[in-house]
């Protein structure tokens, strides 16, 4: 099975993943699992590297950051294409929560265009389940 992770997903995987829940432990456990990131996320992890100092064991310098995550983690990048900006286009936006992150929206449209399970602990994600996104939803550290 193929799944999207989130950013936030992403980074417990690859550097705290107690943090990921007993369930989606469980999915990393099993290798027929494929997990894909969008190339969004790629984005937001080059910023966080170069803006506010996140660090990966595997990378020394920015540029490193699309290697490792290919080839030493083996995680599918995605690209965005037009289909994705199409469901962002006509997203509803979870507004009672104030979430205005357009980040989380293209990776949420990057999910529901493909018909991919998106494992997040992002509690307004749920808003997004009526408007077709499938979500497996976890408590960090639960």
């Amino acid at each position: 099975m193929r799944y999207l992770l989130d950013t936030c997903t992403f980074l417990f995987a690859t550097t705290e993943p107690e943090l990921l829940g007993k369930e989606v432990r469980n999915l990393f456990d099993d290798y027929d699992n494929e997990f894909c990131i969008s190339i969004e996320t790629v984005r937001e992890l080059i910023i966080a590297f170069k803006n506010k100092g996140l660090k990966f064991r595997e990378c020394q310098y920015s540029e490193d950051i699309i290697h490792t995550i290919k080839n030493v983690l083996n995680i599918t990048i995605l690209p965005v294409k037009e289909e994705h900006m199409q469901t962002f286009a006509t997203l509803d936006i979870n507004v009672n929560q104030d979430h205005r992150d357009p980040s989380d929206h293209v990776i949420i449209a990057h999910a529901i265009t493909n018909k991919m399970p998106l494992i997040s602990c992002d509690r307004k994600f749920q808003f997004y389940t009526k408007q077709g996104l499938d979500l497996i939803s976890y408590r960090r550290g639960g």
